[in-house]
């Protein structure tokens, strides 16, 4: 007897749009553990009961206007970060090789300090991992589902 099922899935309705989901107020059909462990504690989704229903019904008005300030407030700092190159400073070899990397954390932490801008390490897309030389590299900043924006990163020898 198997003590885990990986088939079983769980009907809910979204309060947000959630990437490869849906958007406001879809009835979508999901991994019970996703649903559990995700979707209903981060306050994205609901279980799909009648009563629920009835809910997001009432408060789409409400959703929705939430959704607009959320997504807008993401285009306000696209329009700040857009073109922008940010310029790293780390200890590097002869070669052009770091003493270790330049990650997400780092890169969020250079964006606070020069444009004042907050966000999390979990918006930081780097295609190949950590930067480990010297040189420029391209970075994705997923803002909301709908707003990503690229930045140069521009890692410089420190002195």
């Amino acid at each position: 007897m198997a003590l885990y099922r990986e088939d079983i899935s769980m009907q809910v309705i979204l309060l947000e749009k959630v990437e490869n989901l849906g958007d406001i107020g879809t009835e979508v059909d999901v991994r019970a553990g996703y649903a559990r462990n995700y979707l209903i504690p981060k306050h994205k989704a609901l279980p799909l009961t009648p009563e629920n229903m009835q809910k997001i019904v009432e408060r789409r008005a409400e959703l929705e206007a939430e959704a607009g300030r959320v997504l807008a407030s993401a285009m306000a700092y696209k329009e700040k970060l857009e073109g922008q190159t940010l310029i790293l400073p780390a200890k590097a070899g002869p070669e052009g090789r770091l003493f270790g990397s330049i990650g997400p954390q780092d890169i969020v932490d250079r964006i606070e300090e020069v444009l004042g801008i907050t966000l999390e390490r979990r918006h930081i897309r780097l295609a190949e991992g950590p930067i480990r030389g010297l040189g420029d590299e391209e970075v994705t900043i997923h803002l909301h589902t709908d707003v990503e924006v690229k930045v140069v990163v521009r890692v410089v020898a420190e002195d």
